[in-house]
């Protein structure tokens, strides 16, 4: 699908009408509440047997429910045409990524989208111009990945989908081409993962240090980025494991999977701020040239802090991250806007910026 067919969608809004939509998961509460600080409506679409969230407990949130049989519904031309009749800018999350599939949003989603729909299939590893190709090219630290188990020569961290949740990965670690196979194995006999999968499992080496989720808007407006924040996970179960004695941690034998499960607020030390706004920059720089018109909105960057203080990169976000820890754990957007912003609410400015100079073409895709 071409820009200008989207371009002209949204050239036929009442830009004074427009309102913000997102699918109810993932992210939608922290999109809605962002959208009502900066007072426009909300449209959320929800799957029958999900939608209670969005449809009952924070409806206070959200002006248009939009209830579908399945997620993927939404790419019916009746469904889209809702949309565009209320003159909606649908912000892409992780979940819109994985229910409504990328075939669908690059080519048949005629909706206009905050972000580059054709950057969000760069979040899979086994695509061309993925994310370790974009981490690379903008010359970011990105962890050694290894070609097969046999190379292991190191601490590794091996991501491989879980068996009857594809859309999960069952995270285990080796430092040897004999403990991988031991783990596996173990992760195989007791149905956590299927042996064929095991064969396209991404190997990366584990960087030991301080885990960090950078989180970022990169407005095509004004070419600047903003740092929102950081987060760090919450999964299951390891947390539940690392709760253990270190001896009944040894004795219960667990194995564990990293399931993301939450999320907590965290700072980084000021005087490696600069090293994360420039690592934020370097990215940007690099998904203009091979995604133009590039990165646009929200997007995050996920690694570790060494004790060398190099920041490896190791996941990419390209959509809504996902935190809604961020607006009030972290600091850093208050100190540029003098209040808290959270990406939700970043997102809604950035729509008031573009109806109000006339430039809604310019941020959507």
């Amino acid at each position: 699908m071409k820009r200008e067919k989207i371009q002209e969608i949204v050239a036929g809004y009442d830009p004074k009408e427009a309102m913000i939509g997102v699918l109810g998961s993932h992210s939608a509460l922290e999109m809605g509440h962002g959208a009502k600080q900066e007072g426009f409506e909300v449209v959320v679409v929800c799957q029958k047997g999900r939608e209670k969230t969005y449809a009952k407990h924070y409806r206070n949130l959200f002006d248009h429910v939009i209830l579908l049989d399945k997620f993927v519904d939404l790419i019916k031309d009746e469904n889209q045409a809702k949309l565009r009749q209320l003159n909606t800018i649908f912000v892409p999350n992780r979940s819109f990524s994985v229910y409504v599939g990328y075939d669908n949003i690059e080519q048949n989603f005629m909706v206009p989208l905050l972000g580059n729909r054709f950057m969000l299939r760069s979040e899979e590893r086994n695509v061309p111009r993925n994310q370790y190709d974009l981490i690379r090219q903008a010359g970011l630290n990105l962890p050694k990945i290894f070609g097969s188990s046999d190379e292991i020569d190191r601490l590794v961290i091996v991501k491989v989908p879980e068996k009857t949740r594809s859309i999960e990965r069952a995270f285990f670690y080796a430092s040897s081409p004999e403990e991988f196979k031991k783990r596996a194995e173990e992760r195989i006999r007791k149905g956590i993962i299927d042996r064929k999968d095991l064969e396209e499992a991404i190997i990366e080496e584990y960087i030991v240090g301080g885990k960090f989720n950078a989180n970022y808007f990169w407005s095509p407006i004004t070419d600047e980025i903003d740092l929102l924040g950081f987060d760090r996970r919450i999964q299951t179960n390891l947390d539940g494991v690392l709760d253990l004695p270190a001896d009944e941690q040894l004795e219960a034998k667990i194995s564990t999977q990293n399931v993301e499960i939450g999320h907590m607020g965290a700072t980084m030390r000021e005087s490696q701020l600069e090293k994360i706004l420039q690592a934020g920059e370097k990215f940007v720089e690099t998904c203009k040239k091979e995604y133009p018109p590039g990165i646009i909105g929200l997007f995050a960057l996920q690694g570790a802090m060494n004790k060398n203080l190099d920041f490896y990169i190791f996941d990419v976000s390209p959509r809504i991250p996902g935190c809604p820890c961020v607006e009030p754990t972290s600091p850093y957007m208050k100190y540029k806007y003098g209040m808290e912003v959270g990406p939700g609410r970043r997102v809604a400015m950035e729509i008031k910026t573009a109806v109000a100079k006339n430039k809604l073409e310019m941020i959507v895709t």
